[in-house]
């Protein structure tokens, strides 16, 4: 490979940071939504429908780590990405397995479908794929050397 192509290979594009930076600002919005979570409190859950209540009230605490670990691993990783660094797939696959472990037990382990529809999948679906991107992202960018 020519000198010249290779120092293209070690140049992130000039989408990218853009890019990491938009996936930076949707991860602090996860975490606003992991905190608004946390913040609930038994008032505010009882002004809501019984069966939006049975819901909030019945989540395991591995539920929520699983919630913290997806928020604060796509953060962390979206932040490795920005600065142009190669801690961003670890970070990345700890996400992941969070949005998957969270998702799993609203869909396979609560009535979630019955109380909200279907449409309660849209969010999740969003979730999955931009985590499963983000994953790719992190391992292209690796690859391609625009992280180091």
């Amino acid at each position: 490979m020519h000198s010249a192509n290779k120092e293209h290979l070690l140049i992130a594009p000039v989408w990218f940071k853009p890019l990491a930076i938009i996936l930076l600002v949707w991860n602090l919005l996860g975490v606003a939504v992991f905190i608004q979570y946390l913040l609930l409190d038994e008032t505010q859950i009882s002004s809501l429908p019984l069966a939006e209540q049975a819901l909030y009230q019945h989540i395991p605490t591995w539920v929520t780590i699983a919630f913290a670990c997806a928020v604060l691993g796509g953060l962390l990783g979206c932040l490795a990405l920005v600065l142009k660094k190669t801690w961003a797939i670890p970070f990345f696959w700890l996400s992941l397995v969070g949005v998957l472990v969270q998702n799993f037990h609203s869909f396979f382990m609560t009535n979630v479908l019955e109380v909200y529809g279907n449409s309660a999948t849209i969010m999740p679906s969003l979730v999955i794929v931009i985590a499963i991107y983000l994953l790719w992202l992190s391992h292209n960018a690796v690859n391609r050397h625009w992280l180091q």
